[in-house]
């Protein structure tokens, strides 16, 4: 079976060295949900051109001299992308601003990659050498390189990716600027083309495989909704410690519920872990026994079933939601008896999820019980309530990266895209998290006809 691809044009006006960038990584693999089909350039004879050939890439020349302006020009330029059928823009070294009337039509579609980290010496007149040269006259001493989404601002749209470059002694604008080409910008732009590619495949899988078609005049917004749903290694991919997380979902094919929960552990004490299955449900136990030395808040039953409710938690909160619900109680009424861990400063946060099944259908609620303050002071409660939606899901983890002390989870849970395939859900997810802090995954895919479970774990200790 052919793989589905987004389909991206790349503009250009010079030499094309991020062009560059981007067919080489569709050639090494790198950029393997989309595929560069059309180059476009308003300037004649510049070289992305010879390299769009070399690569077997239709290159067109569209010129606003010959097109009687601007108007013509994005004309011209809509008609060639509606006849390759483009999914992805991506302006690559394009030296011309897009008017609103344009960049409305491809909401979330375009992507530039700015040579400075963005709000800094960007907009209107900041483009190529002209970026280094002020960066270099204003003593900064760190530059870098943002990929963003295109709007009617010059670099006003949303940030996507920003990576940081030294500026070091002796630097020209010609030296910095090939820096930050090389390590930033041939770097981020493949990685964003590939981010924003997966999403658009994914879309279109959850709209039962309508074809994606360029957006029509008076169509401004009919993608965002969708933008605001992350892949999960969009979520955490590079993220060196998110705790513990909980997903709840369903697959796109709105056929199966999806639910996930991960651990990560930075001490010897919390890496000490292995899930197990028993009857069911799951629960956390030492890998080494020899080696426990506070067992209160990392052994605990991380999933159970009351019914025909699904409870997953980080802690021996699930058997409090079991409990509750035993005795009348709501999810939420069962945890206003706990709150967050008491392992200050830190003060993890309590995540828990509960699906519920009924009529051939399932919703899910996700709470979470966090510390209002440094000290521990007090608790604040805050619980989310989801109709489920075929291809989504929603993500709680209790730390939003490192630190010390590690701060805690923000906002509502994230809007997360899932598979129809278990095995690739789990491998998507455990790849995602960071090598040295993963240490244990269950993933379970729940039949909403039969309420059949197929369900998957991957313990790092048992692969190691």
């Amino acid at each position: 079976m052919v793989r589905d691809q987004a389909r991206i044009a790349v503009l250009v006006s010079g030499g094309g060295t991020n062009l560059q960038a981007l067919l080489d990584a569709e050639r090494s693999g790198v950029l393997t949900s989309g595929k560069i089909v059309l180059v476009v350039s308003n300037k004649p004879g510049v070289y992305a051109l010879e390299r769009a050939a070399r690569a077997g890439v239709r290159a067109e020349v569209r010129t606003k001299k010959a097109l009687g302006g601007q108007e013509g020009f994005e004309q011209a330029l809509n008609a060639l992308l509606s006849e390759e059928k483009v999914d992805l823009i991506i302006l690559a070294g394009f030296l011309s601003i897009l008017t609103e009337a344009f960049t409305s039509r491809w909401p979330d579609r375009i992507l530039n990659i700015h040579p400075a980290l963005i709000p800094s010496f960007c907009g209107k007149g900041f483009y190529g050498l002209k970026v280094h040269e002020e960066a270099l006259k204003r003593g900064v001493k760190v530059t870098g390189a943002t990929v963003h989404f295109v709007n009617e601002i010059p670099d006003g749209g949303e940030i996507l990716l920003q990576k940081a470059v030294d500026i070091l002694p002796g630097d020209t604008p010609e030296v910095l600027q090939k820096r930050v080409m090389e390590q930033a910008e041939w770097v981020l732009l493949p990685k964003a083309a590939e981010l924003v590619s997966e999403r658009i495949v994914s879309a279109r899988a959850c709209r039962d495989g309508k074809p994606c078609e360029a957006p029509a005049d008076g169509q401004k917004g009919r993608e965002m909704d969708i933008y605001k749903i992350k892949t999960i290694e969009e979520s955490i991919l590079g993220n060196p410690y998110v705790g513990r997380g909980i997903l709840l979902g369903k697959t796109p094919d709105g056929k199966k519920a999806v639910s996930a929960y991960f651990i990560m552990g930075r001490s010897e004490n919390s890496r000490n872990r292995v899930f197990e299955e028993r009857d069911g449900e799951i629960f956390t136990k030492a890998f080494d026994e020899s080696k426990v030395k506070d067992p209160s808040l990392i052994i605990y039953a991380a999933v159970r079933q009351y019914g025909n409710r699904l409870i997953v938690t980080n802690g021996n909160q699930t058997d409090t939601v079991y409990d509750g619900l035993a005795e009348g109680k709501s999810f939420e009424e069962s945890l206003r008896t706990r709150c967050f861990e008491p392992d200050g400063p830190n003060f993890t946060p309590r995540i828990s999820g509960m699906m519920t099944f009924e009529d051939g259908g399932v919703s899910y609620d996700m709470s979470i019980l966090k510390s209002i303050d440094a000290e521990g002071s007090d608790c604040a409660r805050y619980t989310f309530s989801y109709p489920s939606k075929a291809g989504l899901g929603h993500f709680i983890h209790t730390y939003v990266t490192d630190g010390n002390p590690i701060p805690t989870f923000q906002g509502e849970p994230e809007r997360i895209l899932t598979c129809d395939c278990i095995d690739e859900m789990t491998e998507r997810i455990w790849n995602a998290l960071d090598t040295d802090n993963k240490i244990s995954l269950y993933v379970r895919y729940t039949d909403l006809a039969s309420l059949a479970a197929e369900t998957r774990i991957i313990n790092r200790n048992e692969r190691n």
